[in-house]
């Protein structure tokens, strides 16, 4: 079993950048962990994804160059860069881990088990 904790969340204008973190406990070394953005009466949408063992990351065409999901070798800790924020990024980001790999259905939310709590980000203009 995996649990995850996300934080780093908070307010920025437009062009601004910021950084959440995903701490994982239990096994997370050969997985694929991804963050989902949620939006009112909206589902939960990939944004990045990351196979852990090849260090391999994707991401949506929305943020592809302005994101980085990254991990920190000495720890189970996942961080999103988020750069050159648009008002279009707001919403509530999710943490996510499954075994096995990410491959091309990595933003598929229904294969992931495990879930964090979710961590607000909010973009004004």
């Amino acid at each position: 079993r995996v649990q995850l904790v996300e934080s780093g969340g908070g307010s920025v204008q437009a062009g601004g950048s910021l950084r959440l973190s995903c701490a994982a406990s239990g096994s997370t070394s050969s997985a694929c962990v991804a963050w989902f953005r949620q939006t009112p009466g909206k589902g939960r949408v990939g944004v990045a994804g990351l196979q852990t063992d090849t260090r391999k990351s994707q991401y949506s065409e929305s943020v592809k160059g302005r994101f980085t999901l990254s991990q920190l070798a000495i720890n189970d800790t996942f961080y999103l860069q988020m750069n050159a924020l648009k008002p279009e990024d707001t919403g509530l980001y999710y943490c996510a881990a499954r075994t096995g790999v990410c491959g091309v259905g990595w933003y598929l939310t229904e294969t992931f088990p495990y879930w964090g709590q979710g961590a607000q980000v909010t973009v004004s203009t």
